[in-house]
């Protein structure tokens, strides 16, 4: 099951990509990644969900997505760097982590 958590970590990361993309995608081979990423995002989600509670992974990947983004934005965009901003990325990194250890994986036929 670990498979599946890996795989919200990786649209977590395709999320924040696409995210950039809306705000800095010029051409049109730009905007194409940016669609194309925002697509498959939702196609990796939709495969978790199918493995584990669809609650706890939309809860981690927006949570993880949202620190991403506000990472990116501070290492490649230069927004400036708040202590009040840093602390709260970490307590919300700490509810992810909370909602993946209490959360049981399952298949589909309820199983563990």
């Amino acid at each position: 099951m670990m498979k599946h958590w890996a795989v919200i970590v990786f649209a977590a990361v395709l999320e924040t990509c696409w995210v950039i993309g809306l705000k800095h995608a010029d051409t049109w081979w730009e905007w194409l990644l940016t669609i194309a990423a925002l697509v498959y995002t939702f196609k990796l989600l939709l495969n978790a969900g199918d493995h584990l509670p669809i609650g706890t992974v939309y809860a981690v990947f927006v949570g993880l997505g949202t620190a991403g983004t506000v990472l990116s934005d501070i290492v490649l965009f230069d927004a400036p760097i708040e202590f009040m901003k840093i602390a709260l990325i970490g307590v919300l990194l700490i509810g992810v982590i909370g909602l993946k250890m209490v959360t049981p994986d399952h298949t589909e036929g309820g199983q563990s």
